[in-house]
């Protein structure tokens, strides 16, 4: 299975962030849109980093009520983890895991065309085998 499918099955509109956003900007499109990270882009429009809600967290935590007024180029996660949609999505998940990240942006031509999540993988995955599951029962049963 490919990137290009699992960001097909849940649609190719991305939510991005400005890199001069504030934080405080950041927090409510995270609560506006109900996502858990927003790929951070420059002016062209090229990936520069990503802000999770664990970077909010950590924020809250080390600067207290300050935090809303920083820029989010300041506190992103900088150089984060990428993908391609020709990615195979096994190999994705081994970086997931390994680096105990939960998103990662999908880059095509320097442009971020989708955004795959641990829970994206699963729900397509569970698909797939309940398809699968279906046909192997009709055909038990002598539905073809």
């Amino acid at each position: 299975m490919l990137v290009r499918n699992v960001i097909e099955s849940k649609g190719r509109h991305v939510i991005v962030l400005d890199d001069e956003a504030t934080v405080g900007e950041a927090v409510a499109k995270l609560v506006q849109n109900n996502i858990g990270s927003l790929p951070i882009v420059d002016q062209e429009g090229r990936l520069t980093g990503i802000l999770s809600e664990r970077d909010v967290l950590r924020l809250i935590h080390n600067r207290g009520e300050s935090f809303s007024r920083l820029r989010v180029r300041d506190v992103m996660t900088r150089n984060p983890i990428v993908c391609a949609p020709h990615d195979e999505v096994d190999a994705v998940m081994g970086k997931m895991s390994e680096r105990n990240i939960a998103k990662v942006p999908v880059v095509e031509n320097g442009e971020v065309v989708g955004i795959v999540s641990v829970g994206d993988v699963v729900k397509l995955l569970f698909d797939k085998v309940h398809t699968e599951n279906q046909h192997l029962l009709s055909y038990i049963h002598g539905a073809v």
